[in-house]
């Protein structure tokens, strides 16, 4: 990646970290994905169950990899035919591993789902959240945030799993109520009641959507 733009990248994640931390959430700053890799595998205690959403960033660094290669009691939902009952297990889970559709320099989440399986599990039930996020989703404000998550990535999340909604065709939110809209459950983290469960890790890169 371009110098100027990591020395940016790191500066502003800084400021983002300070801003999670006025929230009672954990930031940390990867230079690259395999430091991304590194301080993740260093929140996730060995024997821990993980379970996650469907979030490409976790892949992207090499992560789901590591866990499926290591001692670790990883809970790969593909892998069962019951997917609500792999989706049930993650609320229980001792570490669950997602990305955020995007995030606020002040630390605020902004996270859009279909089914809400990744919405609920962030907000509740694991006891630690897992976040790996590229620093394209860092936006001024919650205005930014939530135009991002739903223009962003909500469009290019419809394409990716061949949806037939408005956004498919035209690359845009519609405020659809399509049957196949992915944008039924919309949660803003602007706190964590309970201190040491949500950690992010700022990554010096473009990961995801």
């Amino acid at each position: 990646m371009n110098e100027n733009i990591t020395k940016r990248n790191e500066l502003l994640a800084q400021t983002v970290i300070k801003g999670l931390k006025s929230r009672n959430m954990t930031g940390y700053y990867a230079a690259s994905k395999e430091e991304a890799k590194e301080i993740a595998l260093s929140l996730i205690p060995e024997g821990s169950s993980v379970t996650m959403g469907g979030g490409m960033s976790v892949h992207e660094i090499g992560l789901v990899d590591a866990l499926k290669n290591g001692n670790y009691n990883f809970i790969d939902r593909d892998a069962y035919e019951d997917k609500r009952a792999a989706m049930l297990m993650a609320y229980d889970a001792d570490v669950f591993l997602s990305s955020s559709n995007a995030i606020t320099q002040d630390g605020v989440l902004i996270n859009i789902d279909g089914n809400a399986n990744r919405v609920s599990a962030i907000a509740q039930g694991p006891r630690k959240v897992v976040m790996i996020v590229g620093m394209n989703k860092v936006c001024d404000d919650w205005d930014g945030a939530m135009k991002r998550a739903r223009n962003v990535a909500a469009p290019i999340n419809t394409q990716r799993f061949g949806l037939n909604t408005p956004c498919t065709k035209t690359g845009t939110c519609m405020d659809c109520k399509s049957p196949d809209t992915i944008c039924c459950q919309i949660l803003i983290t602007r706190f964590s009641r309970h201190a040491g469960r949500i950690h992010v890790i700022l990554v010096n890169d473009d990961l995801g959507f």
